[in-house]
C-alpha cells in the first residue's frame, strides 16, 4: 500500500549516479519533491524529470529538494542524467527497497519485466512528514505538477 498525506516519510540511503549515498535524513529541514519512475530513457519517464529540470529554478527559488528514483542501475542513470541536463540527483533502488516502502512498485511490469518503479510523486515537508502522494497505476500518466507546485508552495 502506498503511502499517505500524515505519513512519515521512511528514510532511505541510495546510490546516486554519480555513486555517492544519499539519504532522505540529509535533506531535513528542506521540502523534497521525490519522482519515482519506472525506466531511465523511455518517452513518459524522459518526460517526467524534463518538467522537472525545466522548472528546477523554482524549486531551488523556495528551498525545495528534486530528487529522481528509479530502479535502474547509478551507471545507466549516470548516462541518462549528463544526456538529458538534469540538475538534481537521480538515485538507484536497485534492490527495489525503497520503491516498495513508498508504495511505488510494480511486481509485474511490460514485456514481462517483473520489479519496477511505479510512476510517482511525493511532497515530503521539512520535518519529513508526506504532504503529497500520487502513486499512478498507469506508466504512461504523468503526475499532477501543478498541484505539486501547490503543495510545495504552502
Amino acid at each position: 500500500m502506498a503511502l499517505q498525506v500524515g505519513d512519515q516519510a521512511p528514510d532511505f540511503k541510495l546510490y546516486s549516479s554519480e555513486l555517492t549515498e544519499v539519504s532522505l535524513a540529509a535533506f531535513k529541514g528542506r521540502k523534497v519533491i521525490i519522482h519515482f519512475f519506472p525506466m531511465a530513457f523511455t518517452g513518459t519517464c524522459t518526460e517526467q524529470l524534463c518538467t522537472m529540470r525545466d522548472n528546477f529554478s523554482y524549486y531551488e527559488g523556495i528551498n525545495a529538494q528534486v530528487i529522481g528514483i528509479s530502479v535502474d542501475s547509478p551507471f545507466a542513470l549516470a548516462k541518462f542524467k549528463e544526456v538529458q541536463n538534469y540538475q538534481f540527483p537521480l538515485l538507484s533502488d536497485f534492490n527495489k527497497e525503497v520503491s516498495k516502502a513508498f508504495g511505488a512498485y510494480y511486481d509485474e511490469f511490460v514485456y514481462g519485466l517483473k520489479g519496477v518503479s511505479k510512476r510517482a510523486a511525493f511532497v515530503i515537508d521539512e520535518e519529513g512528514i508526506i504532504t503529497y502522494a500520487e502513486v499512478l497505476e498507469n506508466a504512461l500518466d504523468l503526475p499532477d505538477f501543478k498541484v505539486i507546485n501547490e503543495v510545495v508552495k504552502k
